[in-house]
């Protein structure tokens, strides 16, 4: 490109939103292109914190999210919802209009309606990112606005507006490389393994799930026999996992860890089962490092997309899955004991979940990009 690219992105409020969108703005960055970057998101949202720590310049505004269904709790927080978001769109305006980019990056969240919005008022071209199977309002909003709807998965084009379908393209969901450059060895040095047995990796998210953390307590004594256990449980949990009572002989199989950092690579890497939530991004990460899981869908989500990502990956053979909002310590066991006997099952499952993986999804994503800021010229 002949002059400085400008590149608005918005998304955020959580890392299924957040972490596409820097991982395609490094995709940028690497092919040593003159670039620009305005971040626009919600002050209190993940991507304040992401922005600051990687210098990126960052301009905050207010949003509201409308509950389809909301109970008399909520219904106070909506009527203000209704309110916030034409302050919102007005910020938003401002923030664009003055910025004026080539092209504006969508990953999704409320906060990037009212961007979405102001780049069809000044018209500039809208590149949208889904993540999950099932296309959220926020984004089914958006299609309608967006020059180029970008999908991580084929079966999300059923959830798009008839109308949109047209300008859909399936890019996959962009991952953090450093993420397939993991060490083994590394890890067993690090949680201090041992090669004897099948080494799992149990994760509810940065915060721990209560769900998973009760299920893998109620496990452990039977579970331990057959497998070793890095547990990220939360910093909220982490003594009362430490505190479970286990047979003295299995006790040095558990590594409960309030977080796990820098050192994820690694232990995905050296992983051999996981166990986990069914978000966009764990969803991405399983098929592009092709690791066996169980997934243990958060219930409800908006959508149910959560189940539904665990379904669409237990039907390719890819992770089992437990689909009920309440499973069982039985349930968990009757899934995991076959993977823990079977390395040949887990190997197929492996492969099955590599098939789903897309690597190249944000070169994919930075084409896309590049080419629809080069139309806008």
């Amino acid at each position: 490109m002949a002059r400085t690219l400008r590149l608005l992105i918005t998304g955020g409020g959580t890392g299924g939103h957040t972490y596409p969108a820097l991982t395609t703005l490094s995709a940028v960055r690497e092919r040593r292109l003159p670039h620009d970057v305005l971040w626009v998101g919600t002050a209190n949202g993940l991507e304040a914190r992401i922005t600051a720590e990687h210098g990126i310049p960052f301009k905050a505004i207010t949003t509201g999210k409308l509950r389809r269904r909301p109970n008399l709790r909520e219904l106070g927080t909506n009527i203000a919802d209704v309110f916030r978001i034409p302050v919102g769109v007005a910020q938003a305006v401002g923030h664009a209009a003055r910025y004026l980019p080539d092209v504006v990056l969508s990953t999704g969240g409320y906060v990037a309606v009212p961007i979405g919005v102001a780049a069809k008022l000044i018209r500039r071209p809208l590149v949208m990112h889904e993540q999950t199977t099932v296309v959220g309002l926020a984004n089914r909003i958006l299609a309608r606005l967006a020059t180029t709807i970008a999908l991580s998965h084929e079966s999300s084009m059923d959830y798009l507006p008839a109308s949109a379908r047209e300008r859909a393209v399936v890019t996959g969901n962009p991952i953090r490389p450093e993420l397939l450059r993991g060490d083994r060895a590394a890890a067993y040095d690090h949680f201090g393994l041992t090669f004897e047995v099948p080494l799992i990796y149990v994760t509810g998210g940065a915060q721990g799930s209560k769900q998973i953390n009760t299920l893998i307590a109620e496990s452990l004594p039977r579970l331990l026999r057959h497998a070793q256990i890095v547990h990220q449980c939360g910093p909220a949990w982490i003594d009362q996992m430490r505190a479970v009572q286990l047979p003295p002989e299995l006790s040095d199989r558990y590594h409960p860890v309030p977080y796990v950092g820098a050192e994820l690579p690694d232990l995905l890497a050296a992983t051999d089962v996981m166990i986990s939530r069914a978000g966009a991004g764990t969803v991405s990460e399983l098929t592009a490092v092709g690791k066996p899981a169980v997934l243990i869908p958060l219930i409800p989500t908006g959508g149910d997309e959560q189940r539904k990502n665990a379904a669409y990956l237990a039907t390719n053979g890819a992770a089992r899955a437990l689909l009920e909002p309440h499973p069982t310590a039985d349930q968990l066991l009757a899934e995991l004991m076959p993977l823990l006997a079977d390395p040949a099952l887990r190997g197929m499952m492996a492969e099955s979940a590599r098939k789903l993986g897309r690597l190249d999804a944000a070169d994919q994503l930075c084409e896309l990009l590049l080419q629809a800021a080069h139309g806008s010229r």
